[in-house]
């Protein structure tokens, strides 16, 4: 992680929007530097905005959920922020109840719901085998929403 591409992705964001809030979290997509790069892209190409994740790691770390409001940059696969994302909405539904809509919103592959599920059933399996849990359909996942509210200027 390059903690000085944070702070002046940061400042740069906070300069021109002085109600931004104090704090944020920075953090990659995936486990891959491949599938980082890949879908933060996404995000700086407007195609993804929404993401998902595995509700029961969220218990198993007693990490809080996102919340609305929350600021995340988004890291490539170097570690590098390129974007802040401000979360607009947040869900948590059954992994075989995730829509279509929301599918699509990730913006990955055909954007379609078998590929949703196919991918983030391999995903969540993986990480569930490493806190010894097995993967089923009726598991828990947070479903997010949110906007792009600035990007890295690239020269």
């Amino acid at each position: 992680m390059n903690n000085k591409s944070i702070i002046d992705l940061w400042k740069k964001y906070k300069s021109i929007n002085s109600n931004a809030p104090t704090d944020y979290e920075a953090w990659a997509f995936g486990n891959t530097k491949e599938m980082a790069d890949e879908l933060a892209n996404l995000v700086l190409e407007g195609k993804k905005t929404a993401t998902s994740s595995n509700y029961t790691l969220y218990e198993i770390d007693k990490d809080p959920l996102p919340e609305i409001g929350l600021h995340n940059i988004i890291l490539d696969g170097d570690g590098n922020a390129v974007a802040i994302v401000e979360t607009i909405a947040v869900e948590v539904v059954l992994f075989d109840e995730v829509t279509e809509e929301h599918a699509h919103l990730e913006g990955e592959g055909d954007r379609s719901l078998r590929y949703w599920r196919d991918v983030h059933e391999a995903f969540f399996k993986r990480e569930l085998e490493a806190v010894d849990i097995q993967f089923h359909d009726k598991i828990p996942v947070v479903c997010e929403r949110f906007q792009l509210v600035y990007k890295k200027q690239f020269d």
